[in-house]
């Protein structure tokens, strides 16, 4: 499989004497103070190699094509050198009398010279070097028996469920996206453990997109052999990516694990995506690794409502070992609306105050949550944040949205604002009215239940929103 690189960053000069003899445009172009060139088009890389084995097949007997050229692959092309994979013994022999005629055919097809080798195709790592690769945080304690199902994430549950039970056959890729903090890389980590229990033999990845990236880096910075790079992660049984996300716009990247995608799918690997947002809603990703993501199945995780928080804080206090009285348990629910981890973060806290002699109540129920919000922007500084974010994106401003405008772009943003302050503070329906001047708080209770409807009925609303507190969080 090919892998092409242009890491340093290259000029719009067109290298006009590739492709002569096959009548393509130039699809590369020079780096400055640099060999190496960048291949735009994959497609034409491919057709590029397709055309030398075709130039080989006409200029060969039958005979040595099919013992000598026929398993070739292209493994690596950096528009200076090509490097070919083959088993150890063909590899050998070809290195050793088929070179000159491998670099002539290349130099006919291209219109230029480069470098030819062949390496070894490497074997697939044993079982005690790839468990290794299966490390995440509380890794072991993610499971499906303390995975809570909701109606806001059944779906997901569901497929993660059939995938961990028939891997590469069921749905692949299998592609789960939702907020921070709604469970997505507990489903990644139960997948893994149930593959593993039921085959402790099955060689599995889980690797975050932004250290798949580094370390792709590090190998291209340093000059390391790619090959054992991509040995790693193409010959995986399950290959399992968290935050898939970050890969976009990343030209090195994407094309790296465009190659890696295609290898384990045409192997009948699995593979298991996550991310915060579905594919179609990734502006820089390119479009044929879209493509690529939304062949399989999409399962989104939304907030879990009320039932599903009042369980999840249970089944948390279950396993810490702590007894928390219902009313506790639902102020907290009413309190953390849209985010798991901070719901499980409470119970810790939780237990972390009874052990130091403090009391099961309010209090105790209320400083945990205090701790919570604390962690992030105090609540007036996130509250000018959210407002400002509704306001530039809706095009209107600050003053609009506190003011007491009843013009249709003015009072819908406003809703939204209000909405938004309700699901990421602890204010109550009263200070928030206070916040927009209003003396009675029943048109902050309207607002927010007239948005949360709408959200769940219109996409485009809930997109909007979702990105709003995305950017809250991020800035």
């Amino acid at each position: 499989m090919l892998y092409s690189y242009g890491l340093y960053g290259c000029s719009n000069i067109p290298y006009n004497d590739y492709y002569l003899n096959c009548g393509y445009r130039s699809t590369y172009s020079k780096i400055k103070n640099n060999k190496r060139k960048e291949v735009d088009n994959l497609d034409l890389v491919y057709q590029l190699w397709e055309n030398v084995k075709a130039e080989l097949k006409k200029n060969c007997s039958e005979t040595i094509y099919s013992v000598w050229f026929h398993e070739l692959a292209l493994e690596n092309f950096d528009g200076d050198s090509v490097v070919l994979t083959d088993d150890p013994f063909r590899c050998k022999i070809i290195n050793e009398k088929f070179i000159p005629l491998l670099e002539e055919t290349f130099e006919k097809v291209m219109g230029f010279k480069v470098t030819v080798s062949v390496m070894p195709k490497q074997e697939k790592p044993k079982k005690n070097e790839t468990q290794k690769e299966f490390k995440s945080s509380d890794s072991n304690e993610c499971t499906f028996d303390n995975f809570i199902v909701g109606d806001s994430n059944k779906f997901a549950h569901a497929a993660s469920l059939a995938v961990a039970s028939d891997p590469g056959n069921t749905y692949n890729p299998l592609f789960i996206h939702g907020n921070s903090g709604l469970g997505k890389t507990h489903l990644l980590n139960a997948i893994c453990n149930e593959i593993l229990k039921n085959n402790p033999d099955a060689y599995i990845i889980y690797v975050r997109s932004e250290d798949f990236m580094n370390e792709l880096i590090d190998y291209l910075q340093n000059k390391k052999d790619t090959s054992v790079f991509h040995n790693k992660y193409r010959n995986a049984d399950v290959l399992l990516v968290d935050d898939v996300q970050f890969i976009a716009g990343k030209t090195s990247t994407e094309l790296e694990f465009f190659h890696t995608f295609d290898t384990l799918v045409k192997a009948k690997s699995q593979i298991v995506l996550t991310s915060d947002r579905p594919p179609k809603e990734m502006a820089t990703l390119e479009e044929r690794l879209r493509n690529r993501f939304e062949s399989g199945l999409i399962a989104d995780i939304q907030p879990p409502d009320l039932e599903t928080r009042v369980a999840i804080i249970n089944s948390k206090a279950e396993s810490l070992g702590i007894e928390i009285p219902s009313s506790l348990v639902l102020f907290i629910a009413e309190k953390i609306k849209s985010n798991i981890r901070q719901l499980e973060g409470a119970v810790k806290k939780m237990k972390a105050f009874i052990e130091l002699g403090e009391g099961v109540n309010l209090g105790t129920a209320q400083k945990a949550i205090r701790d919570i919000f604390s962690e992030g922007d105090p609540t007036p500084v996130l509250i000018d944040k959210i407002i400002d974010e509704v306001a530039r994106t809706y095009g209107v401003t600050v003053a609009d949205i506190k003011s007491k405008k009843h013009d249709a772009k003015y009072v819908f943003p406003r809703h939204v604002a209000m909405y938004i302050i309700r699901e990421m503070t602890p204010l109550t329906n009263k200070k928030v009215a206070e916040i927009f001047g209003l003396s009675d708080h029943s048109s902050v209770m309207y607002a927010s239940k007239k948005i949360a409807a709408d959200r769940e009925n219109n996409y485009s609303l809930k997109t909007i929103i979702a990105d709003i507190m995305k950017n809250v969080q991020a800035n």
